[in-house]
C-alpha cells in the first residue's frame, strides 16, 4: 500500500509545479477579455484565447482539488497522531494511495502544455524498409496504438488502409479521439525498428524491420485556408476486402490539393460523404503541417524525428531475439516487457519523453 508521506515531508504541493498566482492571474486576464463587447470580432482570436483560458482552467481546477486533498491528509494523520485507530488509519492509506496516483497523473498533465496538446491526434503508420516484413510490422504497431487508445478511453478510427502485397499495411490513417491524445502519442512521432524470428522466413532467421509513426494534431478546416478551386475531388471502388459492395460502388474518395500536391485517399465508410469528411480532416492537418513548417523550430517540436524509415534513424528499437528489449534510443527508457509494450502498455515511454529534458534549439511554446 502506498504511504502518503507525513505533513512536512514532501506535501507542498503549490512548489515545484507551477506559479498558482501567475496562473489565476493569466486566467482573470483572459477572461475579461472575454467579456469585453468586441471579443468576438475576430472569431479566430476569439477561439485561440477560449482555447487557451480552457488550457490554464483544465491545470488550475484539478490542482485546486488536490490541494484540498492535500489539506483533509493532513488533518487525519494529526487525528491518528494523537488517537491512534486502525479504522481511521486504514481510510487514511486509502486516501494517500489515491492522492499519490492522481498526483502523479497530474503532474505529467502540466508537461502537456503545448497549443495542440489537448487535441485528438491523427496517427499515419508506414511500412518502412524490409519488405513483407515490415508491412507487418506496421500492422503490429497499429495494434500497439490502438490497444494503448482503448485502454485510456479514446476512441479510435481507422480512416483509411492500404493493405501490404502479402500481410499486413503499407499505410494506415487512424483518428484517435479524446482529450490530450495528441499531447501524449507525439511521444510516438518517428522510425520504430523491429529485431525478430522472421514469420515469413522459411529457415527462421532474425530479419530487422522498420515503420514509421507520424502524428499530427487534428485541425479544423476553418484553421487553414482551403480554396475549394484549389481541390481535386474523385471518387472510385474501394479496393481490399469488403465483399460485393466495394466491387460495386464508388464510395472511395481521393481528393488531390492541387497548389501543395498533397493527396489523400479515403475508403473504409460506406458511404462517400463520410469518406469524403474523413480525407478533409486528414488534409486539414497536413496542410496544418505545412503551414508550421514555416517555423523549422516549432516543427521539430511538433513532430520530433523526420529521418526516414531504415537503419540508424529509429527513436526506438523493439528486440524480440535473441534476447527481450524494447529501448527509447531518446530517453534511454527501456523494459523487457515486449510483449506487454506491444500490446498498448506505453505509459512508461510516455512519461520519459514528456519529462525529458528539452534538447538544445527545441522550441518551447
Amino acid at each position: 500500500m502506498k504511504r502518503c508521506p507525513p505533513p512536512g515531508a514532501g506535501w507542498t504541493l503549490s512548489e515545484g509545479i507551477f506559479d498558482l498566482d501567475r496562473l489565476r492571474a493569466q486566467i482573470a486576464e483572459l477572461e475579461t477579455q472575454s467579456a469585453q463587447t468586441d471579443f468576438w470580432s475576430d472569431p479566430s482570436a476569439a477561439n485561440k484565447t477560449q482555447q487557451r483560458l480552457s488550457r490554464l482552467r483544465a491545470i488550475a481546477t484539478p490542482f485546486l482539488d488536490l490541494r484540498k486533498t492535500e489539506r483533509d491528509l493532513a488533518e487525519l494523520y494529526e487525528m491518528l497522531a494523537g488517537d491512534p485507530s486502525p479504522e481511521l488509519e486504514k481510510e487514511a492509506d486509502q486516501m494517500a494511495a489515491k492522492f499519490l496516483d492522481d498526483l502523479d497523473a497530474y503532474e505529467l498533465r502540466t508537461l502537456l502544455s503545448g497549443e495542440h496538446d489537448a487535441r485528438n491526434a491523427l496517427v499515419e503508420i508506414n511500412a518502412g524498409a524490409g519488405g513483407s516484413e515490415a508491412c507487418d510490422w506496421a500492422s503490429i504497431l497499429l495494434r500497439m496504438v490502438t490497444r494503448w487508445g482503448e485502454r485510456h478511453g479514446y476512441k479510435v478510427e481507422i480512416l483509411s488502409e492500404t493493405p501490404g502485397d502479402v500481410a499486413g499495411y503499407r499505410s494506415v490513417d487512424l483518428l484517435i479521439t479524446g482529450e490530450y491524445a495528441y499531447g501524449y502519442l507525439k511521444a510516438e512521432n518517428g522510425v520504430h525498428r523491429l529485431v525478430r524470428i522472421s514469420p515469413f522466413d522459411a529457415a527462421a532467421r532474425r530479419h530487422t524491420s522498420f515503420a514509421r509513426i507520424e502524428v499530427l494534431p487534428e485541425t479544423e478546416e476553418t484553421e487553414v485556408k482551403i480554396d475549394p478551386d484549389d481541390l481535386k475531388v474523385e471518387t472510385l471502388r474501394a479496393g481490399g476486402a469488403g465483399g460485393q459492395h466495394v466491387n460495386k460502388t464508388e464510395s472511395a474518395v481521393r481528393i488531390t490539393h492541387l497548389p501543395s500536391g498533397l493527396v489523400v485517399t479515403c475508403q473504409n465508410e460506406r458511404s462517400q460523404h463520410k469518406n469524403r469528411a474523413s480525407a478533409m480532416t486528414v488534409l486539414a492537418a497536413r496542410l496544418g503541417e505545412l503551414e508550421r513548417r514555416k517555423d523549422a523550430a516549432a516543427l521539430k517540436d511538433l513532430k520530433g524525428d523526420t529521418s526516414p524509415a531504415e537503419w540508424g534513424g529509429q527513436i526506438r528499437s523493439y528486440v524480440m531475439q535473441p534476447y527481450t528489449m524494447v529501448k527509447d534510443h531518446r530517453t534511454g527508457h527501456e523494459t523487457g516487457n515486449v510483449v506487454g509494450v506491444l500490446d498498448g502498455d506505453l505509459d512508461g515511454f510516455i512519461e520519459a519523453f514528456l519529462k525529458r529534458p528539452p534538447a538544445e534549439g527545441t522550441f518551447i511554446e
